[in-house]
């Protein structure tokens, strides 16, 4: 099948979901208001709440989701065939994922920018706004951990992008200044930074820069990258939002526009056939089974708990116009379904025109395709996200650009995504550790630079800590050990979220339906996937993950169990 098929169908169906679907939820259910005042409004602070601009907002909103997430699971998606990843990330985009990030985003503004987690409690009970705000506080620490490795890991593998971006700090800060001091418009210096950054890009090629040449072998050059990235992830959450975080989120929302735009001009240029099977039948090798486990593998290129944390954490806080919510809440998370778009089909037809590379898995390749690079599902999990960054690339080359720079391009793409993820998911947990310590009473948690610390110290164990992997047993750092019951924890956290969403506008007795059937979907998916996962953890002796995936199916049917005594006692008719 050519390629371009798929583009303009799942591009299509993404216009009519805005268009139409977004607009019925928001009439029917979420119904925002510009006549209450935002949080950004009513509790300016310059800092943390900050009336934005919407398409500024929806920058920051848009890159601090779109991190490596929809750009790995996709690639390792692919091992079951196109046909099934392209369906769940366009209908689970549309119909699960920007529902869940409107409503969050929704939901926070309404009750004063707080987190899910704090409203649960005021809607369910204490308990269960503890139990949220304990479970949050762990999923983070582990997005800390293992996106800070996998940017320190690009780092070393790709020192061209070391200049540009930590150029793009310089540029971003640069531009904050001019907007919020000078009042300057948004676009023009943002397009003139994204003009410096590409520059810099090109430099990076003929200056790449790394620790091996300080005589680091490749592990220290890691460790010192890792380090460096939590101190810069703790001054970021620190800073005003309007400093850093907003102009390097609009920046590199130019950068994914027009790195998008580039792939998808060279798929239209090449025009490649498919080369994966739609569904990949017979021999499975050593992969799992598809259901569930490919709506647990792509989780943030159809839905997210993480992105319910963004939108109630640090969006809801610069939220102007309740009427800004659809465009940022639903619209960034059709964003996102376009670059998992991309990555879907880089695997699965740009990979194909690649020759001669390097694999994780297996090493040099000569001629690379579809099932050079799934023939197993072991070295579909190891290569991650490679895929994208070598079909991606041999998608920028049919547009001209040579091969080093194309490269270059598409790590310093993936690389700003992690990069943003990590600086906000700081700020995100050190936002959940204030709310901890007001539930808890200690005044220490409440504290932003103790908060902070708290923060970013356990991820910078999890990614330093080496422990024997429990299957193999080889030593391994364990947030990489951990990172197996990520997929399934974060939808778990979605589920819960559009529990909570159920709940809300049950008891304001809007139609919960388009709630309601995704919250029941996707704690069917998470429960049977754990259920799953667990028994193979046993079965390989695996006792640490074991006890953790039983603690999180425990942990569900306490939701789910609360929720339902919730209803039963009709407390919600009030």
């Amino acid at each position: 099948m050519n390629s371009i098929y798929i583009v303009v169908i799942s591009l299509g169906l993404f216009w009519i979901g805005y268009h139409f679907y977004s607009k019925f939820i928001s009439k029917t259910i979420y119904q925002p208001d510009d006549s209450k005042l935002t949080p950004a409004h009513e509790f300016r602070d310059d800092i943390d709440f900050v009336p934005t601009k919407k398409h500024i907002l929806f920058g920051h909103h848009y890159t601090s989701i779109a991190g490596a997430a929809p750009i790995i699971g996709p690639c390792i998606a692919a091992y079951w065939g196109w046909l099934p990843a392209i369906i769940w990330v366009v209908l689970g985009t549309i119909f699960i994922g920007a529902v869940h990030d409107f409503g969050a985003l929704i939901l926070s503004v309404r009750e004063g920018g707080k987190s899910v987690a704090n409203i649960s409690g005021k809607l369910i009970n204490h308990r269960v706004r503890l139990m949220f705000l304990i479970f949050i506080l762990l999923l983070v620490w582990l997005v800390l951990a293992v996106f800070s490795m996998a940017i320190a890991g690009l780092f070393v593998s790709v020192p061209t992008a070391v200049i540009p971006i930590n150029i793009e700090i310089i540029l971003a800060i640069i531009i904050g200044f001019l907007l919020f001091k000078k009042d300057m418009n948004a676009l023009i210096p943002s397009l003139i930074a994204l003009a410096f950054l590409y520059f810099f890009v090109w430099v990076g090629t003929k200056v790449p820069l790394s620790f091996e040449s300080l005589n680091f072998s490749p592990d220290q050059a890691r460790t010192t990258w890792i380090i460096l990235l939590f101190a810069y992830s703790s001054i970021a959450s620190l800073l005003p939002v309007w400093l850093l975080l907003q102009p390097r989120d609009y920046i590199n929302s130019h950068q994914l526009f027009v790195g998008l735009g580039l792939l998808f001009l060279g798929i239209l240029i090449a025009q490649p056939i498919v080369d994966a099977p739609a569904i990949r039948l017979g021999n499975m090798g050593d992969g799992p089974p598809i259901f569930p486990f490919l709506f647990v593998t792509i989780a943030c290129g159809a839905i997210s708990g993480f992105h319910g944390l963004v939108a109630s954490g640090t969006s809801s806080k610069q939220l102007d116009r309740m009427s800004d919510a659809r465009f940022i809440g639903y619209g960034s998370m059709l964003g996102e379904g376009v670059l998992a778009l991309a990555s879907v089909l880089a695997a699965v037809a740009g990979i194909a025109l690649v020759d001669q590379c390097h694999l994780p898995s297996i090493g040099a390749v000569a001629d690379l395709n579809w099932a050079v690079y799934y023939d197993s599902w072991a070295h579909a999990a190891t290569n991650k996200a490679t895929a994208f960054v070598l079909g991606g690339s041999a998608f920028l080359q049919q547009t001209g650009i040579p091969k080093m720079l194309a490269t270059t391009i598409m790590a310093v793409l993936v690389i700003s995504f992690a990069a943003t993820t990590l600086d906000t998911a700081t700020r995100i947990q050190r936002f959940i550790i204030n709310e901890l310590g007001l539930a808890l009473k200690i005044k220490f948690f409440t504290n932003k630079y103790a908060a902070t610390a708290l923060a970013v110290i356990p991820a910078i164990v999890l990614a330093l800590w080496s422990v024997p992997d429990p299957v193999t047993g080889e030593l391994k750092q364990a947030g990489w050990v951990l990172w197996p019951i990520f997929g399934a924890s974060n939808q778990m956290l979605a589920a819960l979220t559009l529990m909570v969403l159920t709940l809300y506008f049950k008891k304001l007795k809007k139609p919960i339906l388009p709630l309601l059937i995704p919250m029941i979907f996707i704690m069917c998916i998470t429960i049977i996937s754990l259920v799953l996962k667990t028994v193979d953890f046993i079965a390989s002796g695996n006792y640490l993950l074991t006890s953790l995936n039983t603690l999180l199916i425990v942990l569900i049917f306490w939701m789910i169990t609360e929720g339902f005594l919730l209803i039963k006692n009709r407390k919600l008719n009030g």
